[in-house]
């Protein structure tokens, strides 16, 4: 690695910042409403310098926000990056399989270069992030590439924005794709998507289904739905379908 990346990347934590703003433009350029060009990225010389300059980079040094947003962001680019080096345009899923069984699959996969050490997916959302912050909402910022998956923002995640970007990724996630999450006040019926079933997800969220509950409850107005969610009296807790298909921007022709 270059001495004039560490000696940038040393200053960049003093500074107590890092500059996504390469990311942030092919954010913009190449991803409409949460469908990704993936095209796009692979070919993008832009995209592989923020690569490098994520893997000369150690957050350790940045403020909490700072760390934290990084941490997204890092996620999410190898996300692209992995998609795209294994030319893979159908699901993640398909990645690293061994005769149609899932194998080590897509997420232990040490894609992800930081500060010179090589990351798998996993081990950044569930020995990183998950310990390390003990933040819900980053479940509505970690885009695994699926259709199923909260939608990937059009903009890099930064320090200063964090707390407005975790919110308006939460209130879209929950309120705005009936698909996923719903309320049905008249059966008294909650549907929410497989991100509160995954794995031990339920837990960053209080551990049970009334926690659940009451945490979709804060982004819902005052009236029956929420009033059904706080009260946890519910009785259809029901998950929503999952859709692994590829979150790529489609393509004239198919």
């Amino acid at each position: 690695m270059a001495a004039s990346m560490l000696f940038a990347s040393a200053a960049r934590a003093a500074e107590g910042t890092f500059d996504h703003s390469a990311f942030d433009g092919l954010l913009r350029a190449y991803v409409v409403r949460g469908l990704v060009d993936y095209d796009a990225f692979q070919a993008s010389p832009s995209f592989a310098g923020y690569l490098r300059s994520l893997a000369a980079f150690d957050p350790a040094g940045l403020p909490r926000a700072e760390r934290l947003a990084f941490w997204i962001n890092v996620y999410n680019a190898y996300t692209i990056q992995l998609i795209n080096a294994h030319g893979e345009r159908d699901s993640i899923r398909n990645i690293n399989r061994l005769f149609g069984i899932l194998g080590s699959g897509p997420w232990r996969e040490p894609i992800a270069v930081v500060g010179g050490t090589a990351y798998d997916l996993d081990t950044i959302e569930h020995r990183i992030i998950r310990p390390g912050f003990r933040e819900p909402r980053i479940h509505f910022a970690l885009v695994c590439a699926a259709l199923g998956c909260p939608p990937l923002r059009s903009e890099a995640y930064s320090g200063a924005r964090l707390e407005e970007q975790l919110e308006d990724q939460a209130r879209t996630f929950l309120l705005l794709s009936p698909a996923k999450n719903r309320i049905d006040v008249a059966k008294r019926a909650v549907y929410v998507s497989q991100v509160f079933r995954f794995r031990d997800y339920e837990d960053d969220f209080g551990g049970s289904r009334e926690s659940v509950a009451r945490f979709i409850a804060r982004y819902y107005p005052p009236g029956p739905e929420r009033d059904l969610l706080e009260s946890g009296r519910f009785e259809i807790w029901e998950y929503t379908d999952y859709d692994w298909a590829l979150n790529r921007m489609p393509r004239e022709g198919g």
